[in-house]
């Protein structure tokens, strides 16, 4: 089990340069976890897409309908109380330290490609390429 943020599910489901990178994170460990705050951001990021006109309202529904399949069971309410240990910890936004606490929460791992929760939180937060490749050398 790994915790991901929203970076991670729209590289996932919206296809781009980190599309195939999001795919080996998924292969090495398919039982993705994260906060329930991943779908407002995420909707968020599908609003831009469609706003762009880089994606349409099919593809918009895919992208949503997909990640929430995927995710369903795996959301968690994070304790406002960890997620302002992590804030006083750092320089992070509270939207980015509920997945950092959820993480501690949980004993697990952030896969994120957000350089700052990478610089700030390295024993909690790995990145993609790094879980990834961890994947590559175990082959």
């Amino acid at each position: 089990m790994i915790v991901v943020d929203v970076n991670t599910v729209a590289y996932l489901w919206i296809p781009g340069e980190l599309t195939a990178l999001a795919e080996q994170v998924l292969a090495r460990d398919p039982h993705w976890v994260s906060s329930v705050l991943w779908r407002s951001e995420f909707r968020n990021i599908l609003a831009g897409y469609f706003r762009r006109g880089v994606l349409d309202r099919d593809a918009v529904d895919r992208c949503l309908h997909g990640a929430e399949s995927q995710l369903a069971g795996s959301e968690y309410l994070v304790p406002s109380e960890l997620v302002m240990r992590k804030v006083a910890a750092s320089t992070c936004s509270a939207y980015d330290c509920e997945y950092v606490a959820l993480a501690d929460d949980l004993k697990t791992t952030l896969v994120t490609s957000d350089t700052q929760l990478l610089r700030e939180f390295p024993m909690l937060a790995t990145s993609l390429r790094a879980f990834a490749d961890l994947s590559a050398g175990a082959s």
